[in-house]
């Protein structure tokens, strides 16, 4: 089978023998593949301390194809499902820590990630799985990470008391997550503020239903008319850490900040003003991913039609290299798909 592995830095399509399931696993045969801005810093060596060989890609729709001994009976050979749990913590979780009870699997101290799915076959946790009906295609294999984790980030609106019917600002509105965040957003009732760069994705800002849809340099000025000046919460998308000051600049009096994006490490530390700090007394979060439960009601928001992937590329592993040019240098809106992975 052809798999796409990073080896020694280098990004290089392989031939391998089909996996086979270990304990608790199944094997998946994988009919699509996300292609995530993570991997694309994976592949560029954008975050220290991650190794230069591994392998690639951890969003994917397939089929089952094979179980290996004590998976969980409720997957089934033949079952289409989607995998990846935005690749950490959804290759296998003990499930009786305090992090698991709590719904945080990815900090359970077992916790072990998905990377692989850039591939034929595939082997991971069956617990990991959510099955899928047919009114969901292929070509949204990306909901695995991306519509995950802006899923996973928006629920921390209503973690921290940020009701339905409040002011949220979205930084990177018009990106492969932060397209899934307005949808959602709308979806649970909030009033959104998509913030982007460029006529083009403003206009597609738009059409996702965005109430209000502004460039950077707009947005203050936007937000400032708000009651009580500036918008309840922010979610920054974006992995610069421009946009992260932005999304803090954005907020009223004790608004939230929810990080997700994340920059590459040569773009340095954020940075607070000790008074700007005390003076706005925001609360600062970040939000990774998700769990199987938010899989599953994502899973069922996306079947009712009400989140949807916009897909600006798709093509065969082989193009893979070219994929990953064309997402660095920005020249698609939404995400991109592998859905030939023999090719």
């Amino acid at each position: 089978m052809k798999t796409a592995l990073l080896n020694a830095g280098n990004l290089e399509i392989q031939d391998h023998p089909t996996p086979e399931p270990g304990p608790e696993q199944a094997r998946i045969r994988i009919s699509s593949a996300g292609v995530c801005h993570s991997d694309l810093h994976i592949v560029r060596g954008d975050w220290a301390g991650l190794p230069d060989t591994s392998p690639v890609g951890h969003e994917a729709i397939g089929v089952v194809t094979a179980l290996g001994e004590n998976a969980d009976p409720s997957i089934q050979v033949g079952d289409r499902v989607i995998l990846g749990l935005g690749g950490t913590g959804g290759g296998y979780w003990c499930g009786a820590c305090e992090f698991c009870l709590g719904g945080e699997p990815r900090h359970c101290a077992q916790t072990q990630g998905v990377m692989g799915t850039f591939a034929e076959e595939f082997c991971t946790f069956a617990k990991g799985l959510v099955k899928i009906p047919d009114s969901i295609g292929d070509e949204e294999a990306p909901l695995a990470c991306g519509g995950l984790t802006a899923y996973g980030a928006v629920k921390k609106l209503f973690k921290h008391g940020v009701q339905p019917g409040s002011t949220v600002a979205i930084v990177g509105a018009a990106g492969g997550l932060g397209h899934y965040a307005v949808q959602i957003a709308k979806a649970f009732g909030y009033v959104v503020v998509g913030v982007d760069v460029g006529e083009e994705k403003l206009k597609f800002v738009e059409s996702l239903g965005a109430d209000y849809a502004v460039s950077p340099e707009e947005a203050a000025g936007l937000v400032a008319g708000f009651d009580g000046g500036g918008v309840h919460a922010s979610i920054a998308f974006t992995a610069k850490l421009v946009g992260f000051d932005l999304g803090i600049q954005l907020l009223r009096r004790s608004g939230l900040f929810v990080a997700v994006g994340l920059p590459a490490t040569a773009d340095g530390n954020l940075e607070l003003n000790p008074f700007a700090f005390f003076f706005k007394d925001p609360t600062l979060i970040y939000s990774a991913v998700g769990n199987v439960q938010d899989m599953r009601e994502l899973v069922e928001l996306a079947g009712a039609g009400k989140v949807k992937s916009h897909i600006g590329r798709t093509g065969a592993l082989s193009e893979l290299p070219d994929v990953f040019d064309e997402l660095e240098a920005g020249k698609y809106v939404g995400r991109a798909v592998i859905t030939d992975l023999g090719g």
